[in-house]
């Protein structure tokens, strides 16, 4: 999931922020070590959560992915595995891989398979894709396009469309896995054991899983003990005059909850992932912070537009003006950057 709709929507010492950002590079690189064991033992405090909070955004403005540490795998092909759409999909050669998201992208290059990866879709946005030549359009799969780069195997989630595309791919003889959307943390780990596996690369998988589990692990060692504010996620695009508020499985909320807080839409009853916004809707749930995309933000007319929306200036977090943001294409992503994104959450959350 891209992020960009709703639909694909610190410890004692002189230098906390180094050793932070070592804990990180250690976790990151998937090495033996045990990222979270320092803060665990120490105990969590704040200066914990902002020195990993620090780290996790210096290595968020780079853009940029850590591969798993060691020498790339080989896939082991040819293997067979079941497809969302109800298929049973057979992958011979996965020297030329198209992943038609983001999210599923950032899997295949974290496995360490980027430099088998040929095109990217429009939500792949980080660094190492950047360069890669586009295959859709707003986002809508141009099977011309994705033919004419010869991939071996192409990756989609049931999101992908229009389905005449991925059909006319899937007739011209290229196997199509199509993957179930992730929409909570929980489903990183089987969406990276499900994109390994059809990839040959299964013990990859399992590797990279036991990495985020730890990163993941640390960071929620870092909440405060006590604190468990109320968060309410805002989606906005002012200049569509979209106002909603989320709900049960609008993503944010397994975000909030593994940041150690509350979902304030969650909890007044909201059953929808989103639901239109009322100033009655935020009075009701009293956020203490609220939680929106960098763009969200911006198209209100930044955090004095949006305590100026009908509802907000009564609610905790309007008075208090604790607004936490977070870039697009990352606060849903889903993916191996997920763990980064609690750490950031945990500090500015829980940071008052």
């Amino acid at each position: 999931m891209s992020g960009s709709s709703p639909k694909s929507l610190r410890r004692r010492g002189i230098a906390p922020l180094a050793l932070a950002l070592a804990l990180l590079t250690a976790a990151c690189g998937g090495g033996g070590s045990d990222s979270s064991g320092t803060d665990s033992e120490a105990g969590a405090s704040p200066v914990s959560a902002s020195a990993r909070a620090a780290a996790a955004e210096k290595q968020l403005d780079k853009n940029t992915l850590v591969p798993l540490e060691g020498k790339a795998p080989t896939p082991e092909l040819p293997v067979t595995v079941d497809s969302s759409d109800g298929r049973r999909v057979t992958v011979e050669d996965a020297s030329r891989i198209l992943p038609l998201n983001g999210g599923v992208a950032e899997i295949v290059f974290t496995l360490g398979l980027g430099d088998r990866v040929v095109g990217r879709d429009i939500t792949a946005t980080f660094a190492e894709a950047k360069k890669l030549p586009q295959v859709t359009k707003a986002h809508d799969v141009s099977a011309e396009s994705v033919l004419s780069l010869r991939p071996t195997v192409v990756l989609a989630d049931t999101d992908t469309g229009p389905k005449e595309a991925v059909d006319q791919i899937r007739d011209a003889g290229v196997p199509v896995v199509v993957l179930d959307p992730a929409t909570r943390l929980a489903d990183v780990s089987t969406r990276t054991t499900r994109i390994a596996e059809a990839l040959g690369v299964p013990a990859a998988g399992k590797a990279l899983n036991a990495r985020m589990d730890k990163e993941l692990s640390a960071a929620r060692a870092a909440v405060p003990k006590g604190s468990e504010p109320k968060v309410a996620f805002l989606y906005m695009r002012g200049s569509a005059a979209v106002y909603l508020m989320g709900g049960k499985g609008s993503g944010a909320d397994s975000l909030i909850d593994a940041a150690g807080a509350v979902d304030a839409g969650v909890e007044a009853g909201l059953d929808k992932p989103f639901t239109p916004l009322t100033s009655e809707a935020l009075v009701s749930a009293q956020p203490d912070v609220i939680l929106m995309m960098d763009k969200g933000l911006e198209s209100v007319g930044g955090v004095d537009g949006l305590v100026d929306i009908p509802g907000i200036r009564e609610t905790p977090a309007g008075a208090n003006r604790r607004v936490v943001t977070l870039e697009d294409g990352v606060l849903l992503s889903f993916g191996p950057r997920t763990p980064l994104v609690i750490d950031i959450l945990v500090d500015r959350i829980h940071g008052g």
